[in-house]
């Protein structure tokens, strides 16, 4: 984590950096400043700066180095089971479809969202139950 914390710093110096440069650009070549840019990247450096001391406190309150940041540790060490996935389902695909088919009825006309409500519904159940039933039975 402590990698972490030092490449969000630095990330926040470099976004005070361009808004400066980004600043003095504008005041240079046209004589007004560039409100949006500026406080875009003065913006973007709050917010590395904001996410480095979170990390900061969090590492903190753990009270010791993760497996990642350990000299000696293993690959492995720090990788926690992540579950059961099906190598070769069909259900995440047609998930994506029918939330596209519903976003795009919301933006055409709710009937087609509507319709497309029930295909979301198979989608999620077929997904879930998916290692309870055929050959992917557990």
């Amino acid at each position: 984590m402590r990698t972490h914390i030092v490449i969000y710093w630095i990330l926040g110096v470099f976004q005070i950096f361009l808004a400066a440069l980004y600043t003095g650009w504008n005041l240079a070549s046209t004589g007004t400043i560039e409100w949006f840019g500026t406080i875009a990247f003065t913006f973007g450096a709050g917010f590395m700066a904001w996410f480095a001391v979170y990390l900061q406190l969090v590492q903190k309150k753990q009270g010791g180095m993760l497996v990642e940041d350990q000299l000696h540790a293993d690959i492995d060490d720090g990788g926690p089971e992540l579950g059961h996935f099906h190598p070769f389902s069909w259900w995440p695909i047609t998930l994506a479809l029918s939330i596209s088919m519903i976003v795009l009825g919301i933006a055409i006309g709710f009937w087609f969202a509507y319709v497309s409500v029930p295909l979301l519904i198979i989608s999620v159940v077929g997904w879930v139950f998916e290692g309870y039933y055929g050959r992917a039975a557990r």
